[in-house]
């Protein structure tokens, strides 16, 4: 996912397509819950002109986490799209500001894998529960035991004895 600026110039005209695997591997050394990532598959165009080039891109991957309760592998899919913007002029940086889209070039050259790998970790979950949590029983300790809200027993809102009083204090209020 890599290109030199002279290489994007020759598709101005027609534009460029991309249907690509990634080896997105890399992406277990920089976050510990992910246990495996499948080839992810970048699909999109860059629009391309002399100022900028403009990716609009759909990721679709799958990776291995942990489940939240029992540690066991879960196969998580993520499917998102992202466009981000590389400026060919530095000084065309300013109108644009600090948008989180908004890229300089480094050298010669664009690298996507770098974005491409920010954007999969932000769609790691915080919490991940495989199907057999959902049925596990999980165990009760000394003094404490696990229920769902649906276990537990309805109760009626009671009302502290020293605060009774004040229950009756809009009631006057309206006579």
């Amino acid at each position: 996912m890599k290109w030199s600026i002279i290489q994007l110039q020759k598709f101005r005209d027609k534009g460029l397509v991309l249907d690509e695997l990634v080896d997105m591997s890399s992406l277990k050394n920089r976050d510990s819950q992910i246990r495996n990532v499948a080839p992810v598959h970048v699909t999109g165009r860059a629009d391309i002109s002399p100022e900028k080039v403009t990716f609009h891109l759909q990721v679709k991957g799958q990776m291995i986490l942990p489940c939240s309760r029992t540690l066991v592998d879960v196969k998580y899919p993520f499917d998102f799209q992202m466009t981000e913007t590389f400026l060919l002029k530095p000084s065309l940086f300013s109108e644009y500001g600090d948008e989180d889209e908004i890229h300089r070039v480094q050298g010669d050259v664009i690298d996507l894998a770098p974005i491409l790998e920010e954007a999969i970790l932000l769609e790691v979950p915080m919490q991940v529960l495989s199907e057999e949590a959902d049925q596990h029983v999980i165990p009760s300790g000394k003094g404490w035991e696990y229920h769902s809200e649906e276990q537990l027993p309805k109760e009626e809102k009671k009302v502290d004895p020293r605060l009774a009083g004040l229950a009756d204090f809009f009631k006057s209020n309206e006579e």
